[in-house]
């Protein structure tokens, strides 16, 4: 599907990230109006997302599913994946790591 991989790393939004660090575990937290997406990326390591709020279009290198919250995917390490906001949502990405430092540069895989 070309395009997702134009809309790579893209947010067409600031989706107000709020991060939170616990011992071993990383939570991204984004909330996304409806309308909008979080772009097409993947991490190096496999990681739960949790849809606490609304209703989103999951789309990765696999298949494209409607969920509603609440709901909760493991996604596949160097799996692309992209959340579209099919109502106001608020997604949280959890990852088990210890670095607080550049963490999405530690997180997500460029190759």
């Amino acid at each position: 599907m070309t395009y997702l991989k134009e809309l790579e790393g893209v947010f067409q939004v600031d989706p107000n990230v709020e991060h939170t660090f616990s011992d071993g575990l990383y939570c991204k937290k984004m909330t996304i109006p409806k309308g909008y997406v979080a772009g097409m990326h993947k991490h190096k390591y496999a990681h739960l997302s949790i849809l606490a709020k609304g209703k989103v279009r999951i789309s990765t290198d696999d298949y494209n599913k409607e969920v509603t919250a609440p709901f909760c995917i493991n996604i596949e390490a160097e799996k692309h994946h992209m959340i579209e906001a099919l109502e106001d949502s608020e997604w949280f990405c959890i990852h088990a790591t210890d670095e607080v430092d550049d963490v999405d540069d530690f997180l997500i895989s460029r190759s």
